[in-house]
């Protein structure tokens, strides 16, 4: 529902990672980007414009590209630029939730016509052969909850939710963002969309995860100890080709929306990213509700991969 959807994204836009939106990097998003993201915001936005004879939908997409860009509380938005706090709280509600209905539209898996391209990106990447996609997982600390509050608290003993992605070298091609913070990673794979699709129709490739989720066919873990220089030398292409999401991780929703067509009209993105690794999962309990065959065909295809490539 919208009003969650909302009050998600609001909780963690902070934490986002921004587009170069600020004064001193203007002519990073130019005019004519701007206008295209003016385009596809109008229809909806334009309603609401008339229903309450406010400002115009430049004012407001101004507005809200400020807030994600800068993280700002929004007293501090709406003191930069001359309007009330109620105000860039509204403007951000609803561009937030018109951007979020976008998601279907700018992120979406690889169709087959661009799954060689995809490969050619990983391999150059990461020397990580026949590579579709990356997923990791990432928490987003919010308030704490009215409701079922700990659901949400997370193994640090934070309220936070956890959001999967998955990412190919350049864009989020997939996101899950539902889950309190108390679900594992594995289980939000299990329970998703994307998961029942790649069970079903076997993809033409493989996905990197780390070791929170289950070895299979299709999901490609590294070794946990590696026994030998080939063993390495896999879990060390496994690692610099995960960075494509690990980049991305702090973007959900509207922001994810914001980034992919950002890369799509060719604007810069903004250096301040967290390469540090994802702290480790090994010692995590995994869900086992996979299947004994499933597991036994990923050890197969992963020793595969090391015997013909490293």
């Amino acid at each position: 529902d919208e009003s969650q959807v909302w009050l998600w994204f609001a909780a963690v836009c902070s934490s986002t990672r921004p587009i170069c939106t600020s004064a001193s990097s203007s002519s990073l998003f130019d005019k004519g980007r701007f206008n295209q993201c003016i385009h596809l915001v109008r229809p909806e936005l334009q309603r609401r414009t008339r229903r309450s004879h406010s400002m115009s939908v430049e004012e407001q997409v101004l507005i809200a590209l400020r807030f994600y860009a800068s993280g700002s509380f929004y007293q501090v938005v709406g003191d930069s630029i001359g309007v009330d706090k109620s105000t860039v709280s509204k403007v951000v509600k609803a561009e937030s939730v018109t951007l979020a209905s976008l998601v279907n539209q700018f992120v979406c898996f690889p169709r087959d016509d661009q799954i060689s391209q995809t490969k050619h990106k990983f391999l150059l990447l990461g020397n990580m052969p026949n590579t579709i996609g990356v997923i990791d997982c990432t928490h987003v600390c919010i308030q704490a909850p009215h409701e079922r509050e700990w659901e949400y608290i997370n193994r640090k003993g934070r309220h936070s939710i956890n959001i999967q992605l998955v990412g190919d070298a350049d864009l989020i091609t997939n996101c899950v963002v539902k889950w309190p913070g108390s679900v594992h990673d594995a289980r939000i794979l299990r329970e998703s969309a994307l998961y029942r699709k790649l069970q079903t129709n076997r993809p033409d490739g493989i996905i990197l995860g780390d070791s929170a989720y289950l070895l299979l066919p299709w999901l490609m873990t590294p070794f946990l100890a590696p026994n030998t220089p080939e063993q390495a030398r896999f879990n060390t292409a496994h690692s610099k080709t995960r960075c494509a999401i690990e980049r991305v991780c702090n973007i959900i929703l509207a922001c994810i929306v914001l980034h992919n067509i950002a890369t799509k009209l060719n604007v810069p993105l903004c250096d301040e990213v967290n390469d540090a690794p994802a702290e480790s999962a090994e010692n995590e309990d995994i869900p086992s509700t996979f299947s004994q065959n499933e597991r036994v065909t990923g050890h197969a295809v992963r020793d595969a991969i090391v015997r013909n490539y490293f």
